[in-house]
């Protein structure tokens, strides 16, 4: 029997599942405030500012992101979400999010009865970011099968790009489109 438990262990995954929050689980009423070089400021919504290539002179304001305002559930992806939470197993299930403040998604959450998902907030909209927190998960905790959603294709590039230094790691990356 205690060989039974050996191969059993050797042979189970650790899985790691990424996903992002706004666009991908969520959509909400926030913007990023961009002020070009010449002053003149506009709202971009979390998909505007995913495709959006920064300009010389460009100036971000995320102050909407300190908050939920009005937040509305994308239903397929909070269902896979709420799978992956609830299932047993060796799992690390996580909300990785360029916004500042991880409270405001952590009590969303709890509130639609989730407890075993983590939040990170990262703070940045750096796409290598995103990269190096999984990467560093991966490192440090033995992670051999990782999922990763997002809205952001320069997100989902840069985690698949930086997870190919790693062959024996079962992946899948998805890019979530909208429309």
């Amino acid at each position: 029997m205690k060989i039974r438990s050996l191969s059993n262990s050797i042979t189970e995954s650790k899985k790691l599942r990424v996903f992002d929050f706004d666009d991908t689980l969520v959509t909400t009423n926030s913007y990023i405030y961009l002020t070009d070089k010449s002053g003149n400021e506009r709202k971009l919504t979390p998909g505007e500012f995913a495709v959006y290539s920064p300009k010389p002179g460009d100036d971000f304001d995320f102050r909407d992101f300190r908050s939920l305002i009005e937040p509305k559930l994308i239903k397929g992806y909070f269902k896979l979400l709420q799978r992956m939470a609830t299932k047993d197993g060796n799992r690390g299930v996580f909300i990785l999010t360029a916004r500042p403040a991880y409270r405001p998604i952590k009590n969303f959450i709890r509130d639609l009865g989730l407890k075993n998902v983590y939040v990170v907030a990262l703070g940045s909209s750096n796409p290598e970011d995103k990269a190096d927190w999984i990467e560093n998960e991966v490192i440090k905790h033995g992670y051999d099968d990782v999922y990763f959603v997002d809205d952001s294709l320069k997100n989902v590039k840069a985690v698949s790009n930086r997870l190919k230094k790693y062959p024996h790691i079962k992946k899948k990356i998805q890019h979530v489109r909208h429309g």
